[in-house]
């Protein structure tokens, strides 16, 4: 099957990221197959999966920001900072009130260090921190730098000690700790109850499809988005026919006969109504170079 570009899909709650990617691969009965940003298996919502040739953009993703909801509770923590894992502590936290939340919130946006949990996938010495855990063991991990661009409280029951949050944050944040830290603010723990990803890579659960729903699905095309549109924010370049014929023999274009090549020294580039590909602007050369290609040769 001749298939290209993503399917955003509404990861269930039990799957891993690589379960998706198996059951996908059984529905469309294709291989090239791969995801952006890594979901646990107790989270759900949005994973974005490419398809065909557009797996070549998994790496040069732009930086888009993350957005989630997170359910939390308040006088626990545990070994994995969620409700799934082995109960640590459990603390009083009767005088919490919603007002002392919030102000504790506020000291948790914009740029925050944080360090990643011993369940993640992060690597140490060759190690998956995640593997190391699973035996027992807990090493000294190096504090991140990552931007939480947006934290609210969407909901809190104060009989309950449990509430909801709405995240937005840059990549590599992990949700999970950063309740598990503000419940260490407020001198009671925290952990987390569920998590929903509610945009990734500019895609909102409306963009979603369950695999449910792929698997029901006659035409496949009917929920493939384009590749271009993950690079919708870059700069166009619109090659002529003779460019477009070059630039697909990996010829290096002229920038001074390209058109609206002055803008940036990155570009989406499109020929004869065609999405080409990346490419970047060699000023020292005076030429565009492309980085990725997106076309069938």
């Amino acid at each position: 099957m001749n298939l290209n570009g993503i399917i955003p899909v509404n990861k269930p709650k039990g799957f891993t990221s690589f379960d998706v990617i198996a059951k996908m691969r059984g529905i469309l009965k294709m291989k090239k197959l791969g995801h952006a940003g890594t979901l646990d298996p107790d989270a759900t919502g949005v994973l974005p999966v490419f398809v065909g040739f557009a797996t070549k953009a998994c790496d040069i993703l732009p930086c888009h920001d993350k957005t989630y909801e997170a359910e939390f509770r308040l006088g626990i923590t545990t070994d994995t900072q969620d409700i799934s894992g082995k109960v640590l502590s459990e603390r009083e936290c009767n005088g919490v009130t919603e007002d002392i939340l919030r102000d504790v919130l506020a000291d948790f946006r914009g740029e925050i260090q944080q360090i990643p949990p011993m369940y993640s996938a992060v690597s140490v010495g060759g190690k998956r921190l995640y593997e190391l855990a699973r035996k027992g063991v807990e090493v000294e991990r190096e504090a991140r730098t990552v931007n939480i661009l947006r934290l609210e409280l969407l909901s809190f029951d104060e009989s309950t000690h449990t509430g909801k949050l709405e995240v937005r944050c840059s990549k590599g944040t992990y949700i999970r700790t950063l309740i598990n830290d503000i419940g260490e603010r407020l001198s009671c723990g925290a952990a987390m109850t569920a998590l929903v990803r509610t945009e990734a890579a500019g895609f909102t659960l409306d963009d979603c499809v369950t695999l449910e729903e792929l698997q029901n699905t006659d035409d496949f095309t009917e929920v493939v988005i384009p590749i271009e549109r993950v690079f919708s924010d870059y700069p166009k370049i619109e090659l002529n026919k003779d460019q477009t014929r070059m630039y697909k023999n990996g010829v290096r274009l002229d920038l001074a006969r390209v058109k609206n090549s002055r803008d940036s020294e990155i570009f989406s580039v499109c020929g004869e109504g065609e999405f080409l590909g990346i490419a970047r602007a060699d000023r020292e050369k005076n030429l565009l170079v492309g980085e990725r290609n997106f076309y069938d040769r």
